[in-house]
């Protein structure tokens, strides 16, 4: 058969590629009415998140453990009753055969520390264990943060993959029916068939992998929001990503190392340990305690003599004050050793904050140029989505008229879907790098969650 003859096939129905690409584009639309947006998605997980309420919880507890530490400053104060009975007996005794004595006294006691280093220092660490959980609250809410937005796009990614699979299939089954048409009245060869239906049954096997993709992205962020059934809601067109504000990448690492939940932990845990090295030289001071006390009580006596029985009540008032001067002389070296054992823990915890510094800043580098490369990655995509459309549409128009073959169709159909999924992957992409360089400078609050909810559809 003549080339010539070979090569004039009809195009492929345009409605059917129109719908096609309807499918590709079309699904979010179709499913905003029922869908949850990322703001919505964030607040449920906010108070169902199990590592975050943990670290909460840790933070409520370190709030009680620094009021336990105050009551070291204040007062204590105490009450003791006591109630007796006493029986005795002395039978050779001439004047007293026996006696009994019953006995009731009440003592109130209190104690004031007048001076105490130790317990000084015990306070202001506990003080600072709040600081340092309180950061720890913070960095698991970044956390939070992170991990729902990476599941809602995640599925995001995974639906616009399954629509462009369903939309090549469909595209694909139009050309495979087109190419058995030219075959049955003899302008096509049996390759072209089966090139077309190659194609197809692989992108069955594509569109399967995409379903089962899109079902495990969907049981995981139903797992970490605690609904289930979340559909998110897909990006507003036009989609228009917010450039990256400050430009510098000098302001995002002054920021991480200033405001860094991990960094300003680090600086805590600096600050604890030398409080404990101030808690174990206050072992050489004294301690001062002033003591009080008021007792009163009564003692009722029956005694037995010859000849009958005398019974008397004794009241009694006990009143002390004191001042306890406790000073200590030698502990065995105890004290020296746990000095110089805090102050090696304090070179530690050194070491612990310049590495947790470097980590941060070396961390919000590397995710500012990621920002910048993902942007650029995006903007050569869209280009390559305007030039791959052109492309298919002037390989249609070649196929219409003889000069190009049904492969040549498919070809420019499967580089155009594609585009348009690596497009949508670049996307989703940029925003969580944006998201995670936010996180690295210490930036990252609910308030981003509502800056990337506003791009998405209403």
């Amino acid at each position: 058969m003549p080339s010539s003859h070979r090569h004039r096939h009809p195009t492929p129905r345009p409605r059917a590629l129109a719908a096609a690409f309807a499918i590709a584009f079309g699904l979010g639309g179709t499913l905003s009415a029922q869908a949850q947006s990322l703001q919505e998605l964030y607040q449920t997980a906010h108070g169902y998140d199990a590592s975050y309420l943990a670290a909460r919880a840790s933070l409520d507890a370190a709030q009680y453990r620094y009021d336990q530490a105050r009551g070291l400053r204040l007062p204590q104060v105490g009450l003791g009753v006591v109630a007796a009975r006493q029986l005795s007996s002395t039978p050779d005794s001439p004047s007293t055969q026996g006696a009994n004595t019953s006995s009731l006294g009440a003592t109130l006691s209190g104690s004031q520390t007048l001076f105490n280093r130790a317990n000084d220092v015990t306070i202001s660490q506990a003080e600072k264990a709040i600081d340092a959980y309180r950061a720890d609250l913070e960095a698991s809410e970044q956390d939070l943060i992170l991990r729902v937005s990476q599941a809602y796009f995640d599925v995001l990614a995974a639906q616009d993959n399954l629509a462009t699979a369903r939309a090549s299939l469909a595209a694909i089954s139009e050309q495979v029916a087109s190419a058995k048409r030219n075959f049955e009245v003899g302008t096509a060869t049996i390759t072209d068939t089966r090139e077309a239906q190659a194609r197809y049954d692989l992108a069955r096997f594509t569109q399967i992998q995409a379903e089962n993709d899109l079902t495990t992205k969907r049981i995981l962020l139903d797992q970490t929001v605690g609904r289930a059934g979340v559909v998110p809601k897909q990006l507003a067109v036009p989609i228009a990503l917010p450039a990256l504000a400050p430009a510098n990448v000098d302001e995002w690492v002054t920021r991480a190392d200033a405001e860094h939940p991990l960094v300003r932990r680090a600086r805590v845990a600096l600050e604890i340990a030398r409080l404990d090295t101030a808690k174990a030289r206050a072992g050489h001071l004294p301690i001062v305690t002033l003591n009080g006390s008021y007792g009163r009580g009564r003692a009722a006596n029956d005694l037995q003599v010859p000849g009958g029985g005398i019974s008397y009540t004794t009241p009694n008032t006990v009143s002390t004050i004191s001042v306890n001067l406790s000073v200590p002389l030698f502990a065995g070296f105890q004290i020296q050793n746990r000095v110089k054992e805090t102050l090696v823990l304090e070179d530690k915890s050194i070491n612990d904050l310049e590495f947790a510094r470097r980590s941060v800043a070396q961390a919000t580098r590397q995710l500012f140029y990621g920002v910048g490369s993902f942007a650029a990655q995006v903007s050569a995509l869209e280009a390559a989505e305007s030039s791959s459309k052109l492309a298919l549409e002037a390989t249609q128009l070649g196929f219409k008229v003889g000069v190009r073959v049904n492969i040549d169709v498919l070809n420019a159909q499967a580089q155009l879907y594609t585009t348009q999924a690596q497009l949508a992957k670049a996307r989703y992409d940029t925003i969580m790098a944006g998201l995670r360089l936010r996180q690295a400078s210490g930036r990252l609050t609910p308030d981003d969650v509502a800056s990337v909810n506003g791009l998405l559809i209403r």
